[in-house]
């Protein structure tokens, strides 16, 4: 890893040298940064297309897909081939410029907030000091995008979808931003790389473990995904706010989860596990150095099992439950947290002073 960040740091040397400015230099690496988190999260679309059909078929006791290819991996590129052949349709009484947009903006959101992820030291696009604050906000703008799709459509079924999204991940953003608080306030800072180093002693799982919690439950439910999948239950709503889309569109939002998946998976890697750094400080493990970069997909990758083991686990909650547990329960106890978070940091230092 610490080779591929030379590189970059080469080439950037190399673009200064060709006569473009400092400033010039940096952009277009941000760009080439961006190419490779769009490569990174469709070869992630890809893989989690496979996994979500493979455990769902181990919880629920059955083969899954296994004909087409070893391990059935030639049914995704099946899948991806039906998808972009399939006509792209647009209701005749939709607002069409909304229609088209609304897909894209939400995919495009999703992508946004990869820019201050750090996959290891010194390995991130751009290492923002309001880093946090940048993600928070991006994550939110999807909202937006699901509620142009549920009302550009022109269909009930569309619209009381994007209604109930918008309900729903609004109530659930702020348990997220409350949980993410006590983070903060132990680090002193929003920017991602300080709250990786800050935990080179001890994750914040540990200390932050309610936080933790809370963050995961409120993050399922930003993702609409089960057992919080009411903006787009099929029993009631035919597939919800994107019912009226088809084709590319369509799979835009469903890359548009994944990565969204992806990116709060990472963010949990970063806030309370530790980020790129190693467990109990085993940077080396029989003699071998273990990039920081692999730590950090490994802990990825847990995350990613367990929204996948979640969904196919519990049944969709009834939407009241789903509005009181997030203002009744998440809320609460998401604000007790940086209460006790504040005495607990108080205390320390005044034993320390």
């Amino acid at each position: 890893m610490q080779i591929l960040i030379n590189l970059a740091n080469g080439i950037r040397s190399w673009l200064e040298g060709m006569g473009l400015s400092a400033a010039s230099a940096e952009v277009i690496m941000s760009a080439v940064g961006a190419l490779a988190v769009v490569i990174f999260i469709l070869t992630h679309v890809i893989i989690l297309i496979l996994a979500e059909r493979r455990v769902a078929a181990f919880i629920q006791i059955r083969k899954g897909p296994n004909r087409l290819g070893p391990l059935g991996i030639g049914q995704v590129i099946a899948d991806v081939v039906k998808t972009l052949s399939k006509e792209d349709i647009i209701p005749a009484a939709a607002d069409k410029f909304v229609f088209k947009i609304a897909s894209t903006t939400l995919f495009a959101t999703a992508l946004l907030t990869f820019a201050v992820i750090p996959f290891s030291k010194g390995m991130v696009i751009q290492d923002l000091n309001i880093g946090i604050f940048y993600f928070i906000a991006m994550a939110s703008t999807g909202t937006l995008s699901i509620l142009m799709a549920g009302w550009a459509s022109n269909n009930k079924y569309a619209l009381i979808g994007g209604m109930r999204a918008v309900a729903q991940m609004i109530s659930y953003e702020i348990p997220m931003v409350f949980s993410i608080l006590g983070v903060v306030m132990l680090t002193g800072s929003l920017k991602m790389s300080d709250i990786v180093l800050a935990q080179k002693n001890m994750w914040f799982i540990v200390p932050q473990f309610i936080a933790f919690v809370v963050y995961y439950v409120a993050a399922t439910a930003e993702l609409n995904r089960a057992p919080f999948d009411l903006a787009e239950g099929e029993q009631e709503l035919i597939a919800g706010y994107f019912i009226e889309y088809s084709g590319i569109r369509w799979a835009l939002f469903m890359m548009a989860e994944y990565a969204s998946m992806v990116a709060a998976s990472a963010i949990a890697t970063t806030l309370f596990l530790g980020g790129w750094l190693a467990p109990f400080g085993l940077d080396t493990i029989f003699g071998v150095t273990i990039p920081g970069f692999v730590w950090f997909m490994i802990k990825l990758y847990f995350m990613l099992f367990t929204f996948l083991w979640v969904r196919w686990t519990f049944p969709r909650l009834r939407v009241d439950h789903l509005m009181h547990f997030g203002w009744k329960f998440l809320i609460p106890v998401s604000l007790a947290n940086i209460l006790v978070t504040g005495i607990g940091i108080y205390v320390y230092q005044r034993i320390i002073s």
